[in-house]
């Protein structure tokens, strides 16, 4: 089997990477493993995933799906004694400010319609799943092979794959990429069901909107998110450190009935009852970063390259934007405009770095120093923290802005980049140190590990 570009994964990133391959005259195929509606997490999108839907022509869709619309989201201190809101937002070409709106969605079908959409505009899908990567005599990626339902191998040669299977990571897994370092600062564990009969905003607009996220924060990694996904249900989910849920040794189930109302008491008076709507799901949380995730061949795009604290969504927002990015360089490469280069996708390597830098640099300071952080938000930075919140932050956005900047000062860290666009911390945030280098044989547990025992926590 022969196609210029293969896309390895058919969610949001690979849906979307393959409509804005259709837009720049390319019909890529996308190979899942998995059948579509499937149960996922991360349902609340940012402003900028909204505007990329947009661009996709897709916001009639997402209306018409009665997708509940998200004006803004509201973190309660804790105790909830505070209480700070950040509105959806966007900036226009004059980069001025206005007021937006964003969705809340049920990724099960969120995922589908993607998938559905990409289809229907052209693009061929193969079910079966990726085993090998194959390489050409120059190291250079030329094709994949693959697994289909029925067990019979193939090999699919291809100018391009883009890998967009998440954090399963699969051309990082196969060495094709620079090695993979996986942040163990703190081995933290999400645990998340969906509700019903909670108590939701009264308002239609603004900060009290009925279907704005709310995030209640405990201290330092114990946080819980309310998410509404549909008129009826609520997306209810807690995070804390592994440790205290092995300390516990309860079922999931019981550990996530026991511990959520502890999180934030505003959580009791939103959730009155858990009349739960669906099981209680467990996902250990690594952050993980893997060094030269492009090259001749490939280019890893979201997940599948980079993970980091999920508290604010940016997960979704950052594998559509870097589909984005990746198409017209896609189009330049097979037209032979790359050629000659070591790396062929280096300028879009280091601008999709530098972006996730800010966001982490931004997500670090709400953890480690989240007083000053609230300051930010409140009253020195509105504008600015606005345009992180929304995921505008990319060197175009005008980023790392003085807000970034002044992060960076308040944690002690510069990113000065070396010759291979990456700083330091990599992998993990606040103790490099304890950032080993990923091998088979490493003794800390990753995500493929878990993957590999049907979603079993280590230890349990």
């Amino acid at each position: 089997m022969k196609t210029d570009v293969l896309i390895i994964g058919g969610g949001p990133g690979g849906s979307a990477a393959a409509m804005f391959l259709l837009r720049e005259g390319i019909t890529p195929v996308i190979l899942e493993q998995e059948e579509f509606p499937r149960f996922h997490i991360g349902e609340s999108l940012t402003g900028e995933a909204a505007q990329v839907l947009r661009r996709l022509g897709l916001e009639d869709k997402m209306n018409q799906m009665d997708n509940p619309v998200k004006h803004g989201v509201r973190v309660y201190g804790t105790n909830a004694v505070t209480t700070w809101y950040v509105k959806v937002s966007s900036r226009d070409q004059s980069w001025n400010l206005y007021d937006n709106t964003t969705w809340q969605v049920r990724r099960s079908e969120f995922d589908k319609m993607l998938l559905d959409e990409a289809i229907k505009r052209g693009t061929k899908i193969i079910r079966g799943t990726a085993i090998k990567a194959l390489k050409g005599e120059d190291g250079s990626l030329v094709g994949i092979k693959m697994r289909h339902p029925d067990g019979r191998e193939e090999d699919i040669s291809t100018r391009v794959v883009l890998d967009c299977s998440g954090q399963s990571t699969f051309l990082a897994n196969q060495k094709v990429t620079g090695p993979k370092y996986l942040g163990s600062y703190d081995k933290q564990v999400a645990f998340f069901s969906h509700v019903r009969n909670t108590v939701r905003g009264s308002g239609t607009t603004g900060e009290d909107a009925k279907d704005n996220t709310l995030i209640f924060y405990d201290k330092k990694f114990h946080w819980a998110w309310f998410i509404p996904i549909d008129k009826e249900v609520t997306s209810l989910g807690m995070v804390t450190p592994r440790a205290k849920y092995l300390e516990k040794k309860q079922t999931p189930e019981e550990y996530f009935r026991s511990e959520v109302f502890n999180i934030n008491p505003e959580i009791g008076r939103r959730v009155p009852k858990l009349d739960m709507a669906e099981k209680v799901h467990v996902i250990p949380n690594y952050s993980f970063q893997v060094r030269g995730f492009c090259g001749k061949g490939y280019i890893c795009i979201g997940d599948s390259h980079r993970f980091i604290d999920p508290i604010f969504s940016f997960g979704v927002t950052v594998t559509m934007r870097e589909a984005e990015f990746a198409a017209p360089y896609v189009r330049r490469y097979l037209a032979g405009e790359l050629d000659g280069k070591e790396n062929p996708f280096e300028e879009l390597q280091r601008m999709c770095e530098k972006g996730i830098d800010n966001l982490e640099d931004m997500i670090d300071l709400f953890w480690e120093q989240p007083f000053a952080f609230a300051t930010f938000v409140h009253s020195r930075y509105v504008e600015q923290m606005t345009d992180a919140f929304a995921g505008r932050i990319y060197d175009f956005e005008h980023q790392p802005s003085p807000s970034i900047m002044s992060f960076r000062k308040l944690l002690k860290r510069t990113r000065e980049y070396d010759a291979d666009d990456y700083s330091i911390p990599i992998g993990s945030r606040y103790h490099p140190e304890r950032a080993p280098l990923w091998a088979p044989d490493s003794p800390v547990p990753g995500t493929e590990e878990w993957i590999s025992r049907g979603g079993q926590l280590v230890g349990t």
